[in-house]
């Protein structure tokens, strides 16, 4: 016999850095009563991190040991995961995969605030001008279970949070 069914949903909620993923997972979380996973965290916490890229100026990160972790936290559902990326994770973690997107003004802005100069400023640019992670989500899962939100201003994020936990609500009365 397989894992019980869920009662509730795990969600994905990535992007590029800087377009808001982690304000909108700890609105969710305390909204829903979910568990708010943000990997670059659990990664640190249970030291998931390889050697240091000098290039990004980041740690590379060791993606088996961190999914042999994060496995039994998903298992219950109930779960925010927060991540700049998806395609390593298994498909069958996630019933939402919401993408969060920017605009490269504000991205830019928001970026630079947190400190990012040169090459990795640029490439996060560019990764949100070319759709990266909103193609990345499109080919590791189904295309109905993913979903690209706008995340500007405040009245965006505030819309992003009502269509998610609108989404939660249809997803527990299709699958109880």
């Amino acid at each position: 016999m397989g894992p019980l069914p869920r009662t509730v949903p795990n969600i994905l909620i990535t992007g590029t850095p800087g377009v808001g993923k982690s304000t909108l997972s700890q609105t969710l979380a305390d909204r829903l009563n979910f568990t708010w996973r943000e990997v670059s965290k659990i990664a640190e916490e249970y030291s998931c991190l390889d050697e240091y890229d000098p290039e990004y100026q980041c740690p590379f990160l060791n993606e088996d040991k961190l999914l042999d972790i994060m496995e039994g936290m998903m298992a219950k559902g109930g779960n925010i995961v927060d991540y700049h990326g998806c395609d390593f994770f298994p498909e069958r973690w996630f019933d939402g995969v919401f993408v969060i997107r920017t605009n490269n003004t504000t991205l830019y802005d928001r970026l630079s605030a947190r400190g990012y100069t040169g090459k990795k400023l640029d490439d996060n640019i560019q990764c949100e001008i070319f759709e990266t992670l909103l193609e990345e989500a499109q080919s590791s899962y189904k295309e109905e279970i993913v979903k690209e939100l706008q995340n500007d201003t405040q009245e965006q994020l505030q819309a992003n949070v009502e269509t998610i936990v609108e989404w939660v609500q249809r997803w527990k009365e299709e699958n109880l």
